[in-house]
C-alpha cells in the first residue's frame, strides 16, 4: 500500500498573529505541521502498519517547510517531498496544480490530506488535487477501512454519520476524531535526518510561472476589532432599563 500525504506547515495555533505591510509578520514566529494534517500523516502510518508499503509527505512552501517534513520523517514516514520557489506564493489553485504535477507518475494507492489548513481553512487543496489528477475523493472522513481494494470511510454530517464507499487509488481528507496523532521518539527524530528528502521546483516538473499564477488576489488583510469589556448594569429593574436607554442613545447609536 504506497501512500502520499499533502502536508502543509502553518502557524503554531498559540501564535499571536501580527501584520506589516499588509502581510503577516514571521519573525520569531513558531511554525508547526497543520493539524489536520497530523491526523492524515497518522492514518497513513497506522495503514502502513497493518498492511505494508510506503508513506510520502508532499508539502509546497519555502525552505522552512523542511523542519515540518521532518518532523513527519520522525513520526513515521519514510520519504518527503518539498517543493520550494523563491517567490512562489500561489492561492489553492496553483498550488494543488503543483500537487497533481508531482504526484504524476509515482505510484500510490491513497492519497490523504488534511481536511483543511488552521491558516486559509478553504478545504480546497485535497478535492482540487483529486479533480486533477482524476481519482475519487471523499473529504472530511472520521474512520477508513481500506481492504480488497476498496475503502470504507464514515464521515460526520449534521449530527448523523455518512458511510461512503470507493475504489482505490482514492484522496481522502481527515477530520478532528480520526485518530490520535503520535509523537516523534528521540530516536525516529534522530533517524529522520537520514531519511530521503526530494527537493523540486516548478521547473522539475514542467510547469511554467503562468501556470500556477494566482486565480484569486488578496487586497487586504486585517485582524478583528477587539470587542469592548462586557459592562455590567447595577441596581433595579426601572434603574437599569433607564441606564441601558441612555447606553443604547449616546453610545451605540453612534458607533
Amino acid at each position: 500500500m504506497n501512500m502520499i500525504v499533502l502536508m502543509k506547515q502553518t502557524f503554531d495555533t498559540e501564535e499571536k498573529i501580527a501584520l506589516e505591510n499588509n502581510d503577516i509578520r514571521e519573525d520569531g514566529v513558531e511554525f508547526i505541521i497543520n493539524p489536520y494534517d497530523e491526523y492524515a500523516i497518522e492514518e497513513a502510518l497506522k495503514i502502513r502498519e497493518e498492511q505494508g508499503g510506503e508513506v510520502t509527505v508532499i508539502t509546497v512552501g519555502p525552505d522552512r517547510s523542511e523542519s515540518a517534513l521532518r518532523t513527519a520523517l520522525a513520526m513515521g514516514a519514510d520519504k518527503a517531498v518539498l517543493i520550494d520557489d523563491e517567490g512562489l506564493a500561489g492561492d489553492e489553485y496553483g498550488t494543488a496544480k503543483i500537487i497533481a504535477a508531482a504526484i504524476q507518475g509515482r505510484e500510490y494507492d491513497l492519497i490523504l490530506a488534511g481536511n483543511m489548513s488552521i491558516d486559509n481553512g478553504s478545504g480546497q487543496i485535497g478535492p482540487r488535487v483529486a479533480e486533477l489528477l482524476q481519482i475519487p475523493q471523499i473529504t472530511t472522513i472520521t474512520k477508513l477501512d481500506i481492504q480488497n481494494g476498496k475503502a470504507v470511510a464514515e464521515r460526520d454530517v449534521e449530527g448523523n454519520i455518512e458511510v461512503i464507499e470507493a475504489p482505490l487509488p482514492l484522496l481522502v481528507t481527515a477530520q478532528q476524531g480520526l485518530n490520535e496523532p503520535r509523537y516523534p521518539s528521540l530516536p525516529n527524530i534522530m533517524k529522520a535526518k537520514k531519511k530521503p528528502l526530494e527537493r523540486l521546483t516548478i521547473a522539475d516538473l514542467s510547469l511554467q510561472e503562468d501556470e500556477v499564477q494566482s486565480k484569486s488576489t488578496v487586497t487586504n488583510r486585517y485582524l478583528p476589532q477587539k470587542k469592548a469589556a462586557c459592562r455590567m448594569i447595577e441596581g433595579g429593574a426601572a434603574e437599569q432599563v433607564k441606564e441601558l436607554v441612555n447606553i443604547l442613545e449616546s453610545e451605540v447609536k453612534g458607533m
